[in-house]
């Protein structure tokens, strides 16, 4: 039975798929459990939390030391490898040009919308590259912090502090990759979700963190099973309020079970869908729809998904996982058997989860596919970290080891990462391209560049030139040669080439996923047109054919 001071107010236990630690009045005050699914500490005597212990002071400054060094010797990092096609593929939208039927990419549209946006505000410069992405590494490291806030200021510092270091000890070449930009989307969504599932009488968090999770599948679409993820875990805590009030309801006017879990949930996909139609919108008005579904339905499902997956995975310093994951792991399980386990610690665990599969799932085994799993982990390594060292726990101190070990192994990373010799290379090799061709190229020339991430796009982005045919990277004529839609690439491409010859045709010698400048011998109608130039330049790397 009800306890009689509660009668006439709505009950809440303090366990369950509800609100966490938030019971009823009582006596005419709020009672708060000192277990349940609210933050770690609420309700605890006030002398715990007086002051942090001295390990967790001394593990968030050594986090903040590192993070500070680290975006110290990033601060001449430098607009490269993926960043610049992007960034190119923007400045043609932005003259014109329409996605997919004028420019063939298979990434979605709201990565071009994110990098207009950016050449807007910031430029193309890398000055403005390296504001862009301190600002977004600021945003994600605060949404991490948010998401883990309930647990502690040590937490919410720690989270934050944690992916800071992860990102800036990665190096040049992850700036604006389509992973790490979908981060924020990522953390957001889970912190909507788990602030309504901590109080289901207010939607408005579950709609914003729909919202999120939406414009994240615009950008990635694999960040469609997170929000599949999601959308099941609204459903289950929606129809767990449902029972309660049903229970407690004396006038027989609350919903049954099922149908508030059905009707929260479709709030909730309303909400993940609602960005995803915008965008298709803009590409209906823009005409770029019919173009954009040949792409993905034609090339990039069942061709380019497949392409470039390596004989065995392995990564630049793959080691640090090995503490990251202990520590996720060690906290995780704390939590659970401590009976902790609450709504916001299912949100994060199954954003890790969500994170092995996305880095697994994609099959490619490239680094930057880890950082939706970077992300959450940051934030499952602080979710106990503060309790087991108020409360001196022994599994404490393994944990914070296991912090302090991945923060080493980042901190060894980033270093030699700031000054990677490749990088250098790279953007030598941009430089001379533009060096070749500057003050060459008038207004209705053009330069068709063959490579795919060298250094040619980049300098096309540098010297503001347009290629002859809608075909940024030459990859696409040298895999599944047998396939039909290859074939019609490459008679597009010699369409396209024949309309309008280019004054330049820029060789870069790397080829993707294999191959050098003899690749180029695979193709019979490319060689044969190459014939007609004449080499220009030789430089590092590539060659320059003029007509």
């Amino acid at each position: 039975m009800r306890p009689a001071a509660c009668r006439g107010a709505r009950y809440r236990p303090s366990r369950g798929w509800g609100p966490a630690g938030r019971g009823a009045p009582i006596n005419g005050a709020r009672y708060r459990p000192s277990r349940g699914w609210g933050p770690a500490g609420r309700g605890a005597p006030k002398e715990l939390l007086k002051r942090l212990p001295v390990v967790g002071v001394l593990v968030v400054l050594f986090l903040a030391v590192l993070a500070g060094a680290l975006a110290w010797r990033s601060r001449g990092w430098p607009l490269i490898h993926d960043a610049p096609l992007m960034h190119y593929i923007a400045w043609r939208i932005g003259e014109g040009a329409v996605p997919y039927r004028d420019l063939f990419d298979m990434n979605f549209p709201g990565v071009y919308l994110l990098h207009m946006v950016v050449l807007k505000v910031f430029g193309s410069s890398d000055a403005g590259w390296r504001a862009f992405d301190l600002i977004w590494l600021t945003a994600t490291s605060l949404a991490a912090a948010a998401l883990a806030a309930p647990w502690g200021r040590l937490a919410a510092a720690g989270a934050g502090l944690f992916f800071a270091v992860y990102h800036l000890a990665a190096g040049a070449w992850q700036t604006g990759q389509r992973d790490f930009l979908l981060c924020p989307f990522l953390l957001l969504a889970a912190l909507g979700v788990a602030r309504w599932a901590e109080r289901p009488g207010r939607p408005a968090s579950l709609a914003w963190g729909g919202l999120a999770v939406g414009a994240g599948i615009t950008i990635k679409p694999h960040a469609g099973l997170f929000a599949a993820a999601l959308v099941v875990l609204v459903a289950i805590v929606a129809r767990g309020a449902g029972r309660v009030n049903s229970r407690l309801a004396s006038d027989g006017g609350v919903p049954a079970p099922g149908r508030l879990a059905a009707r929260t949930a479709a709030v909730f996909v309303a909400a993940i869908v609602a960005p995803s139609l915008a965008v298709v919108a803009w590409l209906a008005v823009a005409g770029a729809l019919p173009a954009w579904y040949e792409i993905v339905v034609g090339y990039l499902v069942p061709l380019y998904s497949r392409l470039g997956r390596p004989g065995h995975w392995t990564f630049y310093r793959w080691h640090v996982w090995i503490p990251i994951a202990a520590g996720v792991m060690l906290s995780l399980a704390s939590a659970l058997v401590s009976r902790r386990f609450g709504a916001r610690h299912a949100v994060v665990t199954l954003g890790v989860g969500y994170g092995v599969a996305h880095f697994f799932g994609q099959g490619k085994g490239w680094e930057y596919h880890l950082y939706p799993l970077a992300a959450f982990a940051a934030v499952a390594l602080f979710a106990e970290t503060q309790r087991l060292l108020e409360a001196g726990r022994v599994a404490a101190f393994p944990l914070a080891a296991c912090i302090v070990a991945a923060g080493i192994m980042l901190g060894i990373k980033g270093v030699e990462a700031a000054d990677a010799g490749w990088i250098a290379d790279k953007e030598r090799r941009v430089s001379a391209i533009v060096a070749d061709l500057d003050g060459r190229i008038g207004p209705e020339d053009f330069v068709q560049v063959l490579d795919t991430t060298d250094a040619g796009v980049h300098a096309l982005l540098r010297l503001r030139a347009v290629e002859p045919t809608r075909f940024i990277y030459d990859f696409h004529f040298y895999h599944d040669r047998e396939t039909r839609m290859v074939g019609r690439l490459r008679k597009e491409f010699l369409g396209g080439f024949d309309a309008h010859p280019p004054k330049f045709v820029v060789l870069l010698e790397p080829g993707w996923p294999a191959g050098g400048y003899e690749r180029v011998d695979e193709f019979a109608g490319l060689r044969a047109r190459l014939l007609a130039y004449k080499v220009d330049r030789r430089g590092d790397g590539y060659i320059v054919y003029a007509r």
